[in-house]
């Protein structure tokens, strides 16, 4: 099987295109933020910054520490570093990155669930952190809604030399899933929250497809031609139609499900 949830290798992601929504992505990450209480002295990570969007919350919440940029996409660091935000930003993978000191925060928004092995990954992690530092995910868990399900059913039809989802798990887990794995490194709080997204009318295209194109549907399109890919988009565009029709002043209503911890190490 290609692995269809890890965009490494594909090219490089599109600031542009992923902060056209960027209102709708940075709330949960502010949601996480306030979920963050007292810190022991040390620097904030901010793990797959992307183009660097809770950057400036980071900073105004922890003014007096050094926030750290950590990303794998050189275009997205250099949104991230125009912000002003970060003390450095840093190109690394985050399956392998070590920070040079223990962090008193690591902050990761809509990052991990591109990364495989979930349980090994959240233990190192937390190896990085301060006694009584912070661990703090968000990660979308939209893998059975249909948003994201017609991406593996069309491609599948569609590219069976390509794409075979037989044995596939969500890269996401459930609550409970995450909670037997955090329960032995310290204390952590769980929560799922559903958005209901309002999405304006595209020129073209369903806006839930806009919406997609730049996170979830890259590692798909990665691997189709361009005729390929236009096949597929209007597919894609028509069962969304039916999935999510437009609301009667054209926009689209978005339900979308992210699930949140935070861990305290002891």
């Amino acid at each position: 099987m290609h692995r269809t949830d890890n965009p490494a290798g594909g090219a490089d992601w599109s600031p542009a295109a992923y902060t056209r929504f960027s209102g709708l992505r940075l709330r949960p990450a502010l949601d996480l933020l306030a979920q963050v209480g007292p810190l022991p002295p040390g620097k904030v990570i901010d793990l797959g910054c992307g183009a660097g969007a809770a950057g400036p919350a980071l900073s105004s919440r922890y003014a007096d520490r050094k926030i750290i940029g950590v990303d794998a996409s050189p275009a997205m660091l250099a949104e991230a570093a125009a912000t002003g935000a970060y003390r450095r930003c840093d190109l690394a993978d985050a399956t392998t990155w070590e920070p040079g000191k223990p962090a008193a925060l690591i902050f990761s928004n809509a990052m991990l669930q591109w990364l495989p092995g979930h349980e090994a990954l959240i233990a190192r992690l937390s190896r990085h952190l301060v006694p009584g530092g912070v661990l703090a995910v968000q990660m979308p868990r939209q893998y059975g809604a249909p948003s994201h399900r017609f991406l593996r059913e069309f491609a599948a039809e569609m590219f069976p030399d390509r794409f075979d989802f037989s044995g596939w798990t969500a890269p996401v887990g459930t609550p409970t899933d995450y909670a037997r794995v955090l329960a032995p490194l310290g204390r952590a709080d769980l929560w799922e929250t559903d958005y209901l997204q309002r999405l304006d009318a595209a020129p073209s295209g369903h806006p839930v497809r806009h919406f997609t194109q730049s996170t979830a549907m890259r590692p798909f399109l990665a691997q189709m031609s361009a005729a390929e890919a236009e096949a597929f988009l209007d597919r894609y565009d028509t069962a969304l139609s039916a999935a999510y029709p437009p609301e009667a002043d054209g926009t689209v209503l978005f339900p979308f499900r992210r699930l949140f911890f935070v861990l305290k190490v002891d």
